[in-house]
Order: C-alpha cells, then structure tokens, then sequence
C-alpha cells in the first residue's frame, strides 16, 4: 500500500499522533523564550548619570551612573548604554545571525540524516549554549554564545516543526502547524510573565533555558519521521513506526506493508538540493514567491514583536500583549484555510493586505488619538494579522513540495527571512 493509504489504516491523527505533536508543540514554549530572551535581558532601564565631565570610557560610566529600576540586564551588568549601547543590539544581530545558518545547513543534513537525529543534536547543543548564555563572565562570550544558541534553535526548531507535520496524515498538516505556532505565541506570554517574576537577568536566562534539559531527555523516545524512513527507501523501518502508532492507537493486530517508494535515491545518487528547486519552472517560480512572502511577514513580525520593548507603560505587560494579540489569528486560519471559498492562497493575501494598511495608518495617527485609534491598538491588529498570515505560509510551504525537498525548503525560506531580520537589527 502506499503510504498516505497506510496513515488512513493507522490512524491519521491517532492517540499516539496526538502525544508525540503534543510534546513537539509544547517544545515551542522553549524555542519562545530563547529567540526573545534579549527583549528583556537587553532591556536598558531608566538611568542618571552624575552631572560632570561625558564619560567617556566604561570604567569612568560605571561610577557615574545610576539605574532607576528594579531590574537587572545586560546594560546594567557591563553599562552598554551610550557608546557601548549598540552591543544590545549587536548580540541580538548575532542571535539572528546564527538562525540564518542553522537553518541553511539544518535542512540539509535532516534531508541526508534523519529528522530525530539531527533535532536531538541542535538541541543538546542548543541548551548547554542557554547555560554558557546564563554564566557568561563578559559581553564576549555572552554575545558568541547568542550567535551558537541561533544556530542550534533556529535549525532545530524547524526540524522539529516538519517532523510533527510528518507524524501525522496530510489533513491534520494544517491543525498541527497552527498549533505550533499557537504555542509560540503562548511561549512569548510565558517568558513576559518569566521576565517579571524573576528581575535578575542571569536567573532569568538559567530558568528560560532550563525546560531545555527536560525535552532533550524525552526527545529520545520520539520515532523518526515514517515520511522520511519512506522516501529513503527504508521501507521496513517506516512499516515498524507506523505499527508503533497503530498500537498507540489501539489497533494491535494490524497489518501494514508499504509499496517501494518510487522516488528513492539509489546510493550513489547525491541528496536533493536547491538544484532540484530551481530547474523545474514550476518549483522555481513558487519558490521565488514563497521566499518574498516568507521576507514579507518575517519583517512585519518581528519588527513589530521587538518593537514591544520601546514602547511606554509597563515592558513585561507589553511583551506578553504582543504574544498573546497572536492568539486569536489561529482559529482565524483554521476557519478559513479550509473553506473552498477562501483556501490558502485568498487568506494569505487577504491577511497581508489588512497588516500592510494597519501598519501604515499607525504613522498618521497621533499618542493621544484615544483608545480605540491608538497607533499602539493598531499595531496589535498588524501583528494579529501578519501572525495569521505567517502561519498560513508555514503550512502551504510544507503542503507544496515533496518529502524529499520539504525540509530543505523550509529551512531555504525561514532562512531568507531571517534576512530581513538582520536587516531591521542593522537600521
């Protein structure tokens, strides 16, 4: 049987599905804390500096200045306000840097390697960087270890991403994908809620890391990806995971044995790679869109999710708004994506056309426009909607390409907007 047939027979979205997409969803919590830990462990809080002479070394800072808040961070810790003030941003640059990397060479490997094998490494070394990011001695090694925490979050949590779409069958791709996002935007109110319980930065860090330790440990009992056990020619193995998942969801004594995949490389062929992407007009032509709509919702969104911390009134109240503003975009996708009115496609740009004027109405109106016309309420509405559309993106982009080019795809797009990203850090 093929193998689409064969998740039908075990269970499309199955007890055993729902446990292993549960686990790899709540594991965005973690991947929230660490891509937003320099919102509030980079915060600059109020300061005075003692009337005089401009300081105009760090050592002549550190005796003349005094922080008004109760908080601790970076800049408190190693005084990166005025001259030194652009290594706030520099680290969060190389945070981003690092995401680019990952996600180009991830994809990749995870293609050649195996989706288990290569997230179990990204996050073992993901999480012993979170520890070296919480320890670091000076701005040094706290910045390099940002820049190796990007590198092994960012390719393993999109690996993680493809690999909890694989588990389950092709029509639950669009429910498991908002969920994953969903959970993201939870992780964002989570780790505002961290910040303002815990005020001293480097506890923050050590406990925003620490949930790490705890799914690195679990991670060994997930299966690896029947899809890509299939598309390999390891047709035995995907047979055995998908009888693991049929027992998990009480059906003992079936049967399943799985046609050869027509597609399967031979061993002397080399992996699929962007090559494969771009001969073929079609493939090429979508992915050129795909990687300008991927550029197009990563600026918006995180320009406006980084923007949470320069704007007044309460920080850790206005991280968890711009986390939680996402929430209700879910529902949204799920209700439309699958109308045959609206689909992927009309949703998409439907979104994307209500962020865009949201965004540029919050330009002409002024602080005092009152409630209801606040630039600030408008931007959540952008966010609300860019997030939707971000979402929509994720679960079209893993619904267009084949098992074999998937990840690689992903990770090409997440890895072209975290262009955008790097440019926002650098303006």
């Amino acid at each position: 049987m093929e193998l689409d047939e064969a998740f039908g027979l075990v269970g499309e979205f199955g007890r055993s599905q729902k446990r292993l997409t549960a686990f790899l969803v709540l594991l965005q919590v973690y991947v929230a804390c660490q891509s937003m830990l320099i919102v509030l462990v980079g915060a600059v809080p109020e300061y005075h500096i003692d009337q005089g002479k401009i300081p105009t070394s760090t050592k002549e800072l550190a005796t003349r200045v005094r922080f008004a808040d109760n908080f601790t961070s970076i800049a408190t810790e190693w005084y990166l306000i005025k001259h030194e003030a652009y290594k706030v941003s520099l680290a969060s640059s190389l945070y981003f840097a690092g995401l680019l990397i990952g996600n180009i060479f991830f994809g990749p490997l995870s293609d050649k390697l195996g989706r288990k094998q290569v997230y179990i490494s990204g996050l073992f070394f993901d999480v012993i960087f979170g520890y070296v990011t919480a320890f670091s001695p000076s701005y040094e090694i706290f910045a390099v270890s940002r820049f190796i925490v990007g590198i092994m979050n960012g390719g393993m949590s999109l690996v993680s991403f493809v690999l909890t779409q694989e588990y389950v069958g092709k029509s639950f791709w669009a429910l498991t994908g908002s969920l994953t996002n969903l959970t993201f935007a939870v992780g964002i109110a989570v780790y505002a809620l961290l910040g303002y319980n815990i005020r001293e930065w480097r506890f923050l860090a050590f406990v925003s890391n620490s949930p790490g330790v705890f799914f690195f440990l679990l991670s060994f009992m997930l299966p690896e990806s029947p899809r890509w056990l299939y598309s390999q020619g390891n047709t035995a193995e995907a047979e055995d995971v998908l009888q693991y998942m049929a027992r998990g969801n009480g059906k003992e004594r079936l049967t399943i044995k799985l046609k050869p995949c027509a597609g399967t490389m031979k061993k002397n062929d080399s992996a699929p790679g962007i090559l494969n992407l771009v001969k073929h007009p079609v493939l090429r032509w979508r992915t050129v869109i795909l990687m300008y709509i991927w550029y197009v919702c990563s600026l918006v969104y995180y320009g406006l999710t980084f923007n949470a911390g320069e704007l007044g009134g309460n920080l850790y109240l206005n991280v968890a708004l711009y986390g939680l503003i996402e929430v209700p975009a879910f529902p949204l996708c799920m209700f439309f994506i699958e109308k045959s009115w609206s689909g992927r496609c009309k949703t998409t740009t439907s979104f994307l056309i209500f962020a865009g004027f949201a965004c540029i109405f919050t330009m002409f109106l002024p602080e005092n426009a009152g409630l209801f016309f606040s630039p600030t309420l408008l931007a959540l509405c952008g966010k609300l909607a860019v997030s939707a559309a971000f979402n929509i993106v994720y679960i079209y982009t893993s619904e267009l390409y084949p098992t074999v080019v998937r990840n690689l795809l992903a990770h090409l797009c997440h890895s072209w907007c975290l262009e955008s990203v790097d440019y926002q850090q650098d303006s």
